[in-house]
């Protein structure tokens, strides 16, 4: 991306994360609200993951799977899932547990467009087996990414591999055209809710 287009892209995220939380804040309350009456266990889920450079960051989400849901060690969240609460599966649908990254890119530890960051215990496994991996690294993370529109969620490591040619396909074609493009196919999706 050349350097004029990667601050665009850096401006047009702070500017859009900023308007996102304001506009939604209305549904921020409401979620928050569903979430604690849902189920026990807190509101917000978080998590570390690894952004640009390899950097660690704590990622936000809306609560969605039952407070126990990993006490025998990272485990990929699949279609059947019963981990997931009722209240959870209808978020993760329409993708609005993703809503509190909106902050995530406010801090500037992720972009709206980007490869979708991952715990270390998994690019640890994916290195073994696709070492380009380690390009997206210089990207910062996204909410959205062009494996996440083409491809959606991956539930083990060979799926994260199949989806990981596609974030590769977007490293090499970087450009503020293909983010809007990534964009407008997210709105898509969500409205869709073709979320697991």
């Amino acid at each position: 991306m050349r350097k004029f287009e990667n601050i665009i892209k850096i401006v047009a995220d702070k500017l859009i994360a900023l308007l996102a939380l304001l506009l939604l804040s209305p549904l921020y309350i409401y979620l928050m609200l569903r979430v604690k009456a849902s189920s026990e266990g807190p509101v917000f889920f978080k998590q570390e993951r690894l952004g640009q450079y390899g950097h660690p960051f704590l990622i936000y989400k809306f609560r969605t799977m039952q407070p126990n849901a990993e006490q025998y060690g990272p485990t990929l969240a699949s279609l059947q899932d019963t981990r997931i609460t009722p209240l959870g599966r209808t978020m993760r649908r329409y993708h609005l547990d993703e809503l509190p990254q909106f902050w995530n890119v406010l801090k500037g530890d992720m972009s709206l467009v980007g490869p979708r960051p991952e715990r270390q215990f998994y690019i640890d496994q994916i290195m073994k087996r696709a070492p380009e991996f380690r390009q997206l690294l210089a990207l910062r993370p996204g909410i959205t990414s062009l494996g996440m529109t083409k491809y959606g969620y991956a539930s083990n490591v060979d799926q994260m591999i199949e989806r990981l040619q596609y974030d590769k396909w977007y490293y090499d074609h970087l450009s503020t055209a293909l983010d809007f493009k990534i964009l407008v196919e997210t709105v898509k999706i969500t409205l869709r809710g073709s979320g697991i």
